[in-house]
């Protein structure tokens, strides 16, 4: 006889361990949803060790940088759901007080990886630099010990990092808009890979698109869970940071998401920061 459990098909996912990833996440953790017989587990690491995972296809849906996808686009289908956009915001490079732009670029920079887009998008503003890769949580340490020389900082250090004496040198989400006639600044995504076959790649981007739209119905309960993830942040901060990065652009890319997509992959590509050009096509839930 075939038990409940063994009916169910198992989807691990990823994600980060911090606020916003926790908040879409939040009615899926939570069983909210009618899933059918998709069961999903949740896998909590960092972005870069994420985006490595992804190389080997270790889950079946999975956030990644948008840096990392260019390298995964034939492994993974790109959700129209789930992406983290930068609306004139975004990583933020920071130093110590007194360090001006081009001392701190002379490095070494603490980075939060080789594939996060925070990495991708400082080459396109600075060029080469001398970088350490750090875990993104251990970036404004090491910055305030003087063990680098500036720290491109991401997640909720990009609202932290004056409460530990650091300053900002540049807004890269900020640069980024006034490259772009405005266009966001896509960050963090979530792609599901293509072997589930079309069918229930379409299901599974359903379920995470309603999990999106579930929390932001139930934005109290949902941010009282995404602030267990959050390192330092009351709730006010909290909310800030949620609201960044969770929001009708994360429920759909729409045409600007698209554009920015679009955009910040062709720049990277015509600097030769990633190996071949990148055609955009999302996936939409069923």
């Amino acid at each position: 006889m075939t038990t409940e459990a063994t009916a169910k098909r198992l989807i691990r996912v990823g994600h980060s361990p911090d606020p916003d990833d926790a908040f879409m996440f939040y009615a899926l953790a939570r069983n909210a949803l009618d899933t059918g017989e998709l069961d999903f587990q949740h896998v909590l690491a960092d972005i870069e060790t994420l985006n490595l995972w992804a190389f080997r296809g270790e889950l079946e849906v999975t956030a990644v940088s948008l840096h990392a996808y260019a390298f995964l686009h034939k492994k993974y289908a790109l959700m129209a759901c789930g992406a983290s956009l930068g609306h004139g915001y975004g990583p933020i490079l920071v130093a110590r007080p007194g360090t001006d732009l081009k001392t701190a670029l002379e490095g070494p920079v603490a980075i939060p990886g080789r594939l996060t887009t925070a990495f991708l998008t400082a080459q396109l503003f600075a060029g080469k630099f001398p970088f350490h890769e750090h875990p993104f949580d251990q970036i404004l340490d090491v910055v305030k010990r003087g063990d680098a020389a500036a720290g491109l900082v991401i997640h909720e250090g990009q609202l932290t990092f004056q409460n530990e004496g650091l300053v900002k040198l540049v807004d890269l989400g900020e640069w980024w808009a006034d490259q772009t006639g405005g266009l966001p600044l896509p960050l963090g995504v979530d792609v599901v890979r293509r072997d589930l076959g079309e069918d229930l790649v379409r299901r599974v981007t359903g379920c995470l698109e309603r999990s999106i739209r579930y929390a932001l119905e139930h934005r109290e309960d949902a941010l009282t869970y995404a602030m267990e993830f959050g390192r330092g942040l009351n709730r006010d901060l909290s909310d800030r940071f949620v609201g960044m990065y969770v929001n009708d652009s994360t429920l759909d890319l729409g045409e600007s998401g698209k554009k920015g997509v679009h955009e910040l992959l062709k720049r990277a590509c015509d600097a030769r920061l990633i190996p071949e050009p990148v055609e955009v096509e999302l996936v939409y839930g069923t």
